[in-house]
């Protein structure tokens, strides 16, 4: 069953009391009331925080942009699944930086190298999302790249595996199959399962140039049988016809090795681009999820520091963590976190409709409360 996260922010409102008291008491409470809940602390630095009104405006675009964030990890995940299905490869845990996603979370360390602390809030969150969007973007032509060689194998596939009435026959005739000359030719006929008895009986009689018994079978499905017939070069359309009326089709077909060599080449060309292209893409999508999930995360992080000024006020003073309440215990998780927010906040622990959800790895969930 797959881990569900909340990322909760709590206030440090007791005078005297500092993050790290708060910290010790949470992790009291939850070993005495909650002792199955696994508890981390999130470290969200202390970041610029700007305007009351800048704050509000980028509170509203943090949830539309959280949206976005968590759904193109989603696609990427899929993607993995989809790439690893298709080349018999066991599903392994997915990995940030190096580690296990869970373990990025529970141990998340803000990269001031990539994301400056003294930037503007705005600005950090607007490199997130086009940092983002250019993975998502990458991944469409990518993905429609790889897509456009397995419809061409597919089809290739379905030519040779499908009805004798549409599928390509070069691989079911062999040369001594055919005979050609100045005078005769060899012709593929397509007769109903059902239906053999009649045109063994009946070719014969559909011209009086057809070759006697030159018919032979090369092939059969579920459906049909393949037959060869030899007859004169020039009754050819009038056979065709005649045996379009009994209800046998008359395939159009020429031999040629080289063609059907030629064939067998681009098959197997086809066939070698479309793995190189999955473990290139597979490769490449393990690098991007590892990317789209640590700016997420650092988007997390703002999401929290944001929320909890606009919910306890300047300065910030808060305390972050990270929790893991199996669904039986999520009340009782609930009800600490209420308590150790006081009177003033309780509420925001009451409704769980003002929780955000998010997903981790597409299959955990995130409760950032407040935040991200």
């Amino acid at each position: 069953m797959a881990t569900r996260y909340w990322i909760v922010s709590l206030p440090v409102q007791t005078p005297g009391s500092t993050a790290n008291s708060l910290w010790a008491r949470l992790q009291d409470s939850i070993s005495r009331h909650s002792f199955d809940t696994p508890l981390y602390r999130f470290n969200v630095p202390d970041l610029r925080v700007g305007t009351l009104d800048s704050l509000l405006a980028l509170s509203d675009d943090l949830v539309k942009s959280n949206v976005f964030i968590e759904g193109v990890s989603h696609k990427i995940r899929r993607q993995i699944e989809e790439l690893e299905r298709a080349g018999g490869v066991e599903s392994g845990a997915l990995t940030v930086d190096g580690v296990p996603v869970d373990t990025y979370l529970t141990r998340f360390v803000w990269d001031e190298g990539k994301y400056p602390t003294m930037s503007p809030l705005k600005e950090i969150v607007g490199s997130i999302q086009s940092q983002v969007s250019k993975i998502e973007d990458d991944m469409k032509v990518r993905g429609a790249e790889y897509n456009n060689v397995r419809s061409q194998l597919s089809a290739i596939n379905r030519k040779q595996t499908g009805s004798l009435a549409v599928r390509d026959l070069s691989n079911l005739v062999k040369p001594e199959d055919m005979v050609t000359s100045e005078h005769l030719v060899t012709l593929l006929a397509v007769v109903p399962k059902y239906s053999q008895k009649d045109w063994l009986s009946s070719y014969e009689s559909l011209d009086t140039f057809v070759v006697p018994r030159s018919s032979k079978k090369l092939y059969e499905d579920n459906e049909y049988a393949l037959y060869t017939v030899t007859l004169f070069a020039k009754v050819v359309d009038n056979f065709k016809v005649r045996a379009r009326e009994k209800g046998f089709q008359v395939r159009d077909f020429e031999y040629s090795s080289e063609a059907q060599e030629s064939r067998k080449e681009e098959l197997e060309k086809l066939m070698q681009d479309q793995e190189a292209m999955r473990a290139s893409l597979l490769q490449w999508c393990y690098a991007s999820y590892s990317e789209v999930f640590s700016s997420w995360m650092h988007f997390c992080a703002v999401r929290v520091f944001v929320e909890s000024i606009l919910r306890y006020g300047l300065p910030p003073s808060f305390l972050s963590a990270v929790l893991a309440p199996s669904q039986k215990g999520e009340k009782k998780v609930r009800s600490i976190l209420e308590e150790l927010c006081g009177n003033v906040h309780s509420i925001y622990w009451k409704s769980e409709d003002d929780v955000g959800v998010a997903g981790l790895g597409g299959e955990t969930e995130a409760h950032p409360y407040p935040g991200s």
